[in-house]
């Protein structure tokens, strides 16, 4: 089973993005940087600073949270959806709102989601400053709910990471995720059994937050990373956003052993080639850095706790991605 067959047609969501591009644009004004396309959006607030933006949601992840009644991780995956593609353009996030929909407002539910996009927003070094509840009666059914989040953040212009710097030769270097982050999971969801409890449980594991990573990395070495790409929908195939006009050779892929079991068990009862999978899941690699000095990158990620793998490099004989 693939991700169409699932539900999900992801080249119909590109031709979608192409499609509402022109008009999009049409808004833009002189202080746009960077809008859709990239990770996150670029907007200018004087010569020297930007702001950076980005929004996202959980996907169907959400409908595991509810059917086994675990509510206060799922914020933890709102954040860290939002937040890890900021960190991609090397800022360093400011402030977080969230939206939270639902068909009847419980106070229970709704305060451990709340709270734990609270406790996420902590460790990511964002304020919480807003957020809005709605309550919709007739869109949602009792007991469902729905999430969207909007994380911002700013970087100096001379130190914002665009890619512009990359070139062939260069080194990527892949961190790990903690499972699925909140990709693919209509795919994931198809594939489970009435029976799955404990396996549904390990695939509630939430989204890894990057910020201690990502900004511990460029605190000393920013001249080093050229570019950092958020594995998310897509896959291994995100990574090319970094710099189009290249190609990115990967020639070490994480083992089995690599990854979270729950990750495993799920690819292997798809029955994805590999060109799938790493198409539609993260496969155990949450961010992909690409550097100039390998070996200096290797020791500051490990020094930060990570076990960071070398997955490839850089070339000019080709573009996009070469697995």
């Amino acid at each position: 089973m693939d991700y169409k067959s699932a539900g999900v047609d992801i080249e119909k969501g590109d031709l979608f993005v192409e499609k509402i591009g022109k008009f999009i644009k049409d808004t833009y004004d002189s202080r746009v940087i960077s809008g859709v396309g990239g990770f996150a959006a670029l907007y200018e607030m004087d010569e020297e600073r930007l702001l950076a933006s980005g929004t996202d949601g959980v996907g169907t992840k959400v409908k595991l949270a509810q059917e086994l009644g675990v509510h206060h991780t799922i914020g933890q995956d709102l954040v860290g959806m939002c937040v890890n593609d900021v960190l991609c353009t090397g800022a360093r996030p400011m402030f977080f709102l969230d939206y939270f929909a639902t068909g009847k407002l419980d106070l229970q539910v709704s305060t451990q989601v709340v709270q734990g996009i609270a406790t996420a927003c902590k460790e990511a070094k964002l304020a919480l400053i807003g957020g809005e509840t709605a309550e919709m009666p007739g869109v949602y059914a009792e007991g469902v709910y729905d999430l969207a989040g909007f994380a911002v953040g700013e970087v100096l212009r001379r130190e914002w990471i665009n890619g512009s710097q990359a070139k062939a030769g260069q080194t990527l270097i892949g961190v790990r995720s903690s499972g699925f982050h909140s990709n693919g999971y209509s795919l994931v969801r198809a594939l489970l059994k009435p029976a799955d409890t404990e396996l549904k449980k390990q695939l509630l594991t939430p989204t890894r937050l990057y910020t201690k990573t990502v900004m511990g990395l460029l605190s000393n070495q920013r001249d080093n990373i050229t570019g950092i790409a958020h594995i998310t929908g897509g896959g291994f195939h995100n990574i090319p956003r970094i710099n189009e006009s290249l190609g990115y050779e990967i020639t070490r892929l994480p083992a089995d052993q690599e990854r979270p079991a729950a990750m495993n068990e799920i690819v292997s009862r798809a029955k994805l080639d590999r060109e799938q999978a790493y198409k539609t899941f993260n496969m155990g690699v949450g961010m992909v850095f690409l550097v100039k000095d390998e070996v200096k990158a290797l020791a500051q990620l490990q020094s930060l706790g990570e076990q960071p793998v070398v997955l490839g490099k850089t070339s000019d004989k080709f573009q996009g991605l070469k697995l």
